[in-house]
């Protein structure tokens, strides 16, 4: 049996035919008949018709030494990484990390991806929703009318700078977002889990959701950091897992939504002394976590007080902002007041 998947199919497309016919020897990809039935292209059962449809060679089977994406989509293994992407959907979903039809999930599968499709929310996944992709992003397989997720290409540029990256999770939940908006990155050296299992969290500058140029920027953070903040945007993670990329995410806004109550506290500006800190990370580095930190002395951790970053924030004031009055005594108050009364008794006499 012969593939007939995406790519053949656009290069169908560019023939001019205005019909396509197959038989039962040729095996349709979803995603290809999507790509032929959008560019006005008739897709006909023909029992009784042989050979290959009139298209380029390179339609007539996968490349030599490559997995059956379709074989592959099919797979035990496919199904159980489908059936995780759904569970971690619906826990994203029931924390109140996506809103409508935002974030996105996706787990490597040999040399592909499977991912989450476009348009549906989070809390509403089927395993028959579940996309497959290349390298590049293009559609591989998966279910009519199911598409691939449009911010595919972030997961991408996680995975090819991260071969230890064995699934990535997008959200927008509500109070790492808003560090993200506020353009604030999550103080460290206060709480050790986070120390431990994400670690320092930056805020990528905002690029277009989806943009090649936000693949490549998240590239370039991912290898040390497992979480980072997408600027006015949202949260992305990786992990060695569905549930370990989903973990990520839920320690993130945890950890910032701590961050929030605690600068709202009377507050004695505690920390975890940096030698502490350094054990915490000499542990980490034997887990085999990344972490930008690794290899420094405990003198250059917490260098900078946490605190600052999250309670020294200007406020605007109703009040005046010129110097305070000077505090009145008791007998001084007292004494203005006689004054005052004795000045108005006089002002009265005058006018009687």
């Amino acid at each position: 049996m012969k593939l007939f998947a995406q790519k053949e199919a656009a290069d169908f497309v560019k023939t001019g035919a205005k019909e396509f016919r197959y038989n039962r020897d040729i095996r349709l990809t979803p995603g290809a008949r999507d790509v032929l039935v959008e560019a006005g292209i008739k897709v006909v059962f023909d029992a009784g018709a042989t050979g290959v449809p009139a298209a380029p060679a390179a339609a007539a089977a996968p490349a030599a030494g490559k997995p059956d994406a379709l074989a592959l989509f099919n797979s035990p293994e496919a199904k159980k990484l489908k059936d995780d992407i759904v569970e971690m959907g619906r826990r994203c979903w029931i924390r109140d990390y996506n809103d409508g039809n935002g974030g996105n999930i996706s787990a490597r599968l040999g040399p592909h991806f499977l991912c989450t499709p476009t348009g549906v929310s989070k809390g509403f996944l089927k395993p028959d929703m579940v996309c497959l992709v290349d390298i590049d992003g293009n559609q591989l397989a998966g279910n009519a009318p199911w598409k691939r997720t449009s911010e595919i290409l972030s997961h991408i540029g996680i995975y090819k700078a991260v071969p230890a990256a064995a699934s990535v999770c997008h959200a927008h939940p509500i109070h790492a977002t808003a560090f993200a908006m506020a353009g604030i990155e999550p103080p460290q050296c206060l709480i050790p889990e986070v120390e431990v299992f994400v670690g320092t969290i930056p805020v990528a500058e905002y690029k277009t959701p989806g943009s090649p140029e936000m693949s490549v920027l998240l590239g370039k953070l991912a290898p040390q950091h497992q979480a980072i903040l997408m600027g006015n945007h949202g949260v992305i993670t990786w992990g060695t897992s569905v549930e370990d990329a989903y973990f990520k995410m839920e320690i993130t806004d945890s950890y910032c939504r701590t961050l929030w109550v605690a600068a709202q506290l009377p507050s004695k500006r505690t920390i975890i002394p940096p030698d502490e800190v350094k054990k915490l990370l000499d542990m980490k580095q034997k887990m085999g976590l990344p972490d930008d930190r690794l290899g420094l002395k405990a003198a250059q951790l917490c260098d900078c007080d946490p605190w600052d970053q999250i309670t020294d924030r200007p406020q605007a004031s109703a009040t005046p902002t010129g110097p305070a009055p000077d505090k009145m005594t008791n007998a001084e108050l007292e004494s203005l007041v006689q004054k005052l009364t004795d000045q108005v008794v006089a002002q009265l006499g005058k006018s009687a």
